[in-house]
């Protein structure tokens, strides 16, 4: 990583210093995501006539089959869409069991990370349904087309995921239902390896013909919920047939001449939001883009967002604090007033665990933009998978705390803080300019920061951004770095106090994956993750 001059005008910059065989894809519609099967079942929809919301959805259903280490059909899901004239904001996730409560987990250290008592109601369907009708033009049907022979006619397994697959099953293969679905033959397939799944395929299909009803008012949610009562869990018929999708807007933050949306809470984006509007602040920006003022100033400004995050984010209804508050102006310098500029801090934020997430940006000709995320959070989630339909369920209780008296404390029909984000950025005047994202558990407010840091402000484009190395936040004063971060910036920051381990061959999940699109005149320039499998493609 090296030291880059500032930029002098705001013309993109299509040079590429970090190292890797990838450049930036451009075109005028256009998919990116962490698999590239996945991204070109979204471009057949483009094809085909359909739209971004189309393209996102397809590729979404498609990512359950061929990502299923990130994500499944018992997944949660978030979204942004620019419709061409307005921004949305959608909060899929799902809420807890109405009969969960804190005394269920009365002599746990911490909520559970596996198994049912870690299910909360899932939220993915109901985001490509809620999308679908309300923005989608092709047949709801046709979205699952390719998803649905992935999983019927096979799919050769790629090698990030191989590896994740393995060691998902080594944690999660005596879980209900997982070695059935996920380890044929007693194993994890190899790279290369064609997996199928006609459970998988079938359930698609019942999804795709009903809307997704199937899932929470029909068969589906019967087999959802039997499962659930064999084994002791509380998850019912009726927790599935309440879930809804809300239409929540979007909270925003000037960053760099543009302005910079997240989700409400339960979502942790506004933590990324609280960090810009303290980098701002501190001027960060003024230095080139790696100095050590810019990366030091950074990384205290993220901790202590992540120190409010950790206090105060929960399920929106519970919040003791308006999120507003949080992004007051005034609160945001006071806060900023607390950073020292040459030594690190510890306010005391909580230490975050890793997890696995999927990813889509897409974009089309018309001007949609779409923003959107799912996943099982640690990687296959509970590792429950509901015998004979491929639904692999989320761990997303384990989101919860135990804490008495805390906003996001366990609780009945409840949200839980919730680490997948979906991002979107706009120009100052009200027009769209990206639609990004950071999968990767605790580490996507963090990444949000750096992708927003690097293209919004020092005009790198999208693939340099997604290339160059990261820093990650573990707790206290200790930041880990990749193997490819300045060795020069990394003892600077250890000299300031910051507890520096470099992570070899950690990138996979702990410093994330990340997906950019961002708007250019008539056209698009994307970027995809070289930590990930998956591409940018366009035409």
């Amino acid at each position: 990583m090296k030291n880059l001059p500032m930029p002098d005008s705001s013309t993109m910059n299509f040079t590429n210093p970090y190292p890797s065989a990838r450049s930036a894809v451009l075109g005028r519609n256009v998919v990116s995501t962490s698999q590239p099967l996945a991204a070109q079942a979204g471009l057949r929809m483009l094809l085909a006539g359909g739209n971004a919301v189309d393209a996102a959805i397809a590729t979404a259903m498609a990512l359950t089959v061929v990502e299923p280490t990130g994500c499944g059909l018992g997944s949660d899901g978030f979204a942004m869409v620019w419709d061409g004239k307005e921004l949305h904001g959608l909060n899929a996730s799902g809420r807890s069991p109405a009969a969960w409560s804190a005394d269920r987990f009365v002599g746990h250290g911490a909520m559970p990370d596996k198994g049912w008592d870690a299910v909360t109601v899932p939220g993915a369907v109901s985001a490509w349904s809620t999308l679908s009708r309300r923005f989608g033009r092709l047949p709801f049907a046709d979205l699952a087309r390719p998803a649905i022979d992935y999983a019927r006619n096979g799919f050769p397994v790629s090698p990030v995921i191989a590896h994740l697959w393995a060691m998902g099953g080594a944690r999660l293969g005596d879980q209900p239902g997982f070695a059935e679905c996920f380890l044929p033959g007693g194993r994890a397939p190899h790279a290369g390896e064609v997996f199928r799944s006609e459970a998988h395929a079938s359930t698609l299909e019942a999804i795709a013909d009903s809307h997704g009803e199937a899932f929470y008012r029909g068969a589906l949610a019967q087999s959802i919920a039997a499962h659930a009562r064999a084994h002791g869990a509380v998850l019912t018929e009726d927790d599935l047939a309440n879930h809804r999708a809300d239409w929540c807007g979007t909270l925003a933050q000037p960053f760099a001449g543009s302005v910079v949306h997240e989700l409400p809470p339960n979502g942790q984006g506004i933590a990324a939001l609280m960090a810009l509007g303290m980098m701002q602040t501190l001027g960060v920006g003024k230095q080139p883009l790696d100095h050590i003022d810019t990366v030091h100033l950074s990384i205290e400004a993220m901790k202590f967002a992540l120190a409010d995050l950790h206090r105060y984010n929960a399920d929106r209804d519970a919040m003791q604090v308006s999120p507003n508050a949080l992004l007051d102006p005034a609160y945001l310098a006071e806060r900023a007033r607390l950073i020292d500029r040459n030594r690190a801090s510890d306010p005391g934020h909580g230490r975050p665990k890793p997890g696995g997430t999927v990813y889509v940006a897409a974009a089309d000709a018309s001007g949609m933009m779409v923003s959107f995320i799912q996943s099982n959070y640690m990687g296959f989630g509970s590792g429950i998978v509901v015998p004979g339909t491929g639904i692999s369920l989320q761990n997303r209780g384990h989101g919860f705390s135990l804490e008495r008296g805390h906003a996001n404390q366990v609780g009945p029909a409840k949200r839980p803080s919730h680490t997948i984000i979906p991002a979107f950025a706009m120009h100052a005047d009200g027009t769209p300019q990206m639609a990004f994202g950071v999968m990767g558990g605790p580490m996507q407010s963090q990444g949000h920061v750096q992708m927003a840091l690097r293209v919004l402000h020092y005009a790198q484009n999208p693939q340099a951004a997604a290339d160059a190395p990261r820093w990650r936040m573990t707790g206290g004063r200790q930041v880990a770095v990749e193997p490819g971060f300045d060795a020069g910036v990394a003892s600077e920051l250890a000299a300031r106090g910051h507890e520096v381990t470099v992570e070899s061959g950690s990138g996979v999940f702990a410093f994330g994956g990340a997906q950019l699109v961002l708007r250019q005149g008539d056209a698009y320039i994307a970027g995809s993750d070289p930590r990930k499998d998956g591409q940018a493609v366009a035409f």
